[in-house]
Protein backbone atom coordinates (compact mmCIF):
# COMPACT_ATOMS: atom_id res chain seq x y z
CA UNK A 1 0.00 0.00 0.00
CA UNK A 2 1.10 3.79 -0.88
CA UNK A 3 0.01 5.75 1.73
CA UNK A 4 -0.88 9.37 0.52
CA UNK A 5 -0.80 13.01 2.10
CA UNK A 6 -4.25 12.30 3.39
CA UNK A 7 -2.95 9.32 5.07
CA UNK A 8 0.01 11.06 6.31
CA UNK A 9 -1.72 13.75 7.88
CA UNK A 10 -4.35 11.70 9.34
CA UNK A 11 -1.33 9.69 11.18
CA UNK A 12 0.60 12.51 11.90
CA UNK A 13 -2.69 14.24 13.41
CA UNK A 14 -3.37 10.78 15.50
CA UNK A 15 0.01 10.47 16.54
CA UNK A 16 0.29 14.10 18.39
CA UNK A 17 -3.43 13.51 19.43
CA UNK A 18 -4.31 9.74 20.09
CA UNK A 19 -7.58 10.33 21.90
CA UNK A 20 -9.29 12.57 18.84
CA UNK A 21 -12.72 10.93 18.13
CA UNK A 22 -13.39 10.56 13.86
CA UNK A 23 -15.39 13.51 13.80
CA UNK A 24 -12.64 16.14 15.01
CA UNK A 25 -9.95 14.35 12.62
CA UNK A 26 -12.19 15.01 9.86
CA UNK A 27 -13.25 18.59 10.73
CA UNK A 28 -9.34 18.94 10.98
CA UNK A 29 -8.37 17.40 7.87
CA UNK A 30 -11.39 19.09 6.03
CA UNK A 31 -13.15 15.63 4.84
CA UNK A 32 -16.37 13.72 5.25
CA UNK A 33 -16.12 11.52 8.78
CA UNK A 34 -16.84 8.68 5.92
CA UNK A 35 -13.32 9.20 4.39
CA UNK A 36 -11.82 9.15 7.85
CA UNK A 37 -13.13 6.04 9.04
CA UNK A 38 -12.56 4.44 5.70
CA UNK A 39 -8.81 5.73 5.33
CA UNK A 40 -7.72 4.24 9.32
CA UNK A 41 -9.51 0.91 7.98
CA UNK A 42 -7.72 0.96 4.94
CA UNK A 43 -4.50 1.94 6.87
CA UNK A 44 -4.87 -0.77 9.43
CA UNK A 45 -6.24 -3.97 6.99
CA UNK A 46 -2.35 -3.05 5.52
CA UNK A 47 -0.64 -3.02 8.27
CA UNK A 48 0.96 0.67 7.70
CA UNK A 49 -0.35 1.57 11.26
CA UNK A 50 -1.18 -1.13 14.03
CA UNK A 51 -2.85 0.73 16.80
CA UNK A 52 -3.19 3.74 17.94
CA UNK A 53 -2.29 4.33 21.53
CA UNK A 54 -0.52 7.25 23.83
CA UNK A 55 3.08 6.85 23.45
CA UNK A 56 4.78 5.62 27.09
CA UNK A 57 7.87 6.86 28.47
CA UNK A 58 9.31 4.59 31.25
CA UNK A 59 11.65 7.80 32.23
CA UNK A 60 7.97 9.19 33.00
CA UNK A 61 7.81 6.68 36.30
CA UNK A 62 11.29 6.43 37.19
CA UNK A 63 13.01 4.72 34.37
CA UNK A 64 15.71 6.96 33.44
CA UNK A 65 18.29 4.66 32.29
CA UNK A 66 18.57 3.08 28.69
CA UNK A 67 20.75 0.33 27.98
CA UNK A 68 21.23 -1.82 24.95
CA UNK A 69 21.80 -5.63 25.55
CA UNK A 70 23.31 -7.66 23.40
CA UNK A 71 22.65 -11.61 23.83
CA UNK A 72 24.19 -14.50 22.99
CA UNK A 73 22.23 -17.92 22.71
CA UNK A 74 23.39 -21.67 22.60
CA UNK A 75 22.41 -22.37 19.35
CA UNK A 76 20.66 -25.48 20.04
CA UNK A 77 18.17 -23.92 22.42
CA UNK A 78 16.94 -21.42 19.75
CA UNK A 79 15.95 -18.34 19.11
CA UNK A 80 12.19 -18.79 20.06
CA UNK A 81 12.45 -19.76 23.51
CA UNK A 82 14.96 -17.26 24.34
CA UNK A 83 13.18 -14.46 23.52
CA UNK A 84 9.90 -16.48 24.74
CA UNK A 85 11.84 -16.37 28.23
CA UNK A 86 13.14 -12.79 28.01
CA UNK A 87 9.73 -11.28 27.26
CA UNK A 88 8.04 -13.34 29.81
CA UNK A 89 10.68 -12.61 33.11
CA UNK A 90 12.24 -8.91 32.19
CA UNK A 91 9.32 -6.56 31.59
CA UNK A 92 12.64 -4.24 31.78
CA UNK A 93 13.18 -5.29 28.14
CA UNK A 94 11.32 -2.76 25.81
CA UNK A 95 12.21 -3.99 22.30
CA UNK A 96 13.93 -7.22 21.32
CA UNK A 97 15.70 -7.99 17.64
CA UNK A 98 17.25 -11.37 16.18
CA UNK A 99 20.00 -9.80 14.27
CA UNK A 100 22.94 -10.67 11.87
CA UNK A 101 26.52 -10.11 12.94
CA UNK A 102 28.48 -10.88 16.23
CA UNK A 103 25.31 -11.12 18.65
CA UNK A 104 22.34 -13.26 18.27
CA UNK A 105 19.79 -10.83 20.07
CA UNK A 106 19.50 -6.87 20.73
CA UNK A 107 17.38 -6.08 23.37
CA UNK A 108 16.83 -2.08 24.39
CA UNK A 109 16.53 -2.23 28.23
CA UNK A 110 15.53 0.50 30.63
CA UNK A 111 16.11 0.44 34.51
CA UNK A 112 16.05 3.15 37.64
CA UNK A 113 19.63 3.18 38.05
CA UNK A 114 22.77 1.51 37.64
CA UNK A 115 22.14 -1.16 40.06
CA UNK A 116 18.75 -1.72 38.78
CA UNK A 117 20.67 -2.23 35.72
CA UNK A 118 22.90 -4.67 37.10
CA UNK A 119 19.95 -6.47 38.58
CA UNK A 120 18.00 -6.83 35.14
CA UNK A 121 21.22 -7.73 32.98
CA UNK A 122 21.79 -10.34 35.63
CA UNK A 123 18.22 -11.90 34.96
CA UNK A 124 18.91 -12.59 31.81
CA UNK A 125 21.90 -13.52 31.92
CA UNK A 126 20.96 -16.59 34.04
CA UNK A 127 17.92 -17.53 31.54
CA UNK A 128 18.07 -20.95 30.26
CA UNK A 129 19.35 -20.93 26.38
CA UNK A 130 21.26 -17.27 27.18
CA UNK A 131 24.88 -17.87 26.66
CA UNK A 132 26.49 -14.54 27.09
CA UNK A 133 25.18 -11.12 27.25
CA UNK A 134 26.72 -7.46 27.16
CA UNK A 135 25.69 -4.52 27.21
CA UNK A 136 26.05 -0.78 26.30
CA UNK A 137 24.67 2.41 28.24
CA UNK A 138 22.69 4.78 26.23
CA UNK A 139 23.35 8.81 27.28
CA UNK A 140 21.37 10.65 25.44
CA UNK A 141 18.04 9.36 23.24
CA UNK A 142 18.46 11.78 20.10
CA UNK A 143 15.74 9.95 18.26
CA UNK A 144 13.00 6.74 19.14
CA UNK A 145 10.62 5.34 16.90
CA UNK A 146 11.13 7.68 13.91
CA UNK A 147 8.72 6.70 11.35
CA UNK A 148 6.86 9.75 10.39
CA UNK A 149 9.59 12.04 8.03
CA UNK A 150 9.39 8.45 6.17
CA UNK A 151 5.70 8.39 5.83
CA UNK A 152 5.47 12.05 4.87
CA UNK A 153 8.17 11.04 2.20
CA UNK A 154 6.52 8.66 0.64
CA UNK A 155 3.22 9.94 0.71
CA UNK A 156 4.76 13.26 -0.76
CA UNK A 157 6.21 10.92 -4.09
CA UNK A 158 2.93 9.24 -4.51
CA UNK A 159 1.49 10.45 -7.67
Amino acid sequence: MQPDDLDARLIQLLTDEPQLPVLECARRLGVARGTVTSRLARLHANGVVSAIVPQVDPAGFGYDLVAFCFVDIIQNVGHGPVTEAILSAIPEVTDLYTVTGDHDLHLRVVARNGQDLQDVLDRISQLDGVARTSSSLALRTHIQGRTLPLLHAVADSTP
